[in-house]
């Protein structure tokens, strides 16, 4: 097609009202640095993979490089750390709440779920109901809550 057709066809497309979206959609893929003796790991690696990401591990001695070079908080550390589309996702982060922040694209580092809850993706415990905790969105000034969730599900809206 030659670009001036090319350009006629856009104009009449554009003054038939219908609207012009030409956003690059986001990256499903991510890098997970994780301790290759930890089994909740893998286990949330799957959990992103199921939800359809495309995730690479990567096994590592060295997390706390990892978590320093990314500007992980020491209080918001878990024990592993992604990196997808420019964020970073650390710990086990539901992967909706990774979907809304990808979607939302706020300013921040990234989404932290401290320690390891019971229920949360990875940490599923067999006949223990889930723990309620946050999801936080953090970067240089602190962190608040993104979203709220018992177990696997979130409960805020």
């Amino acid at each position: 097609m030659k670009r001036r057709n090319f350009l006629i066809g856009v104009g009449a497309f554009a003054a038939l009202g219908a609207p012009l979206a030409f956003s690059a959609p986001q990256s499903r893929a991510m890098v997970v640095h994780f301790d290759p003796l930890c089994g909740c790991c893998s286990d949330w690696i799957t959990h992103m993979r199921e939800a359809g990401f495309a995730v690479e591990s990567q096994p590592t001695q060295s997390l706390d490089a990892v978590k320093e070079r990314l500007g992980v908080p020491l209080d918001l550390s878990s024990c592993h750390t992604a990196e997808i589309d420019g964020y970073v996702i650390e710990g086990h982060v539901p992967s909706g709440a990774v979907e809304r922040l990808l979607r939302e694209r706020p300013s921040a580092i990234g989404l932290s779920v401290p320690g390891m809850p019971i229920g949360s993706p990875g940490m599923d415990v067999a006949g223990v109901e889930g723990a309620d905790y946050d999801v936080i969105l953090f970067g240089p000034e602190g962190g608040i809550s993104f979203e709220r969730y018992r177990g696997p599900e979130r409960i805020d809206s």
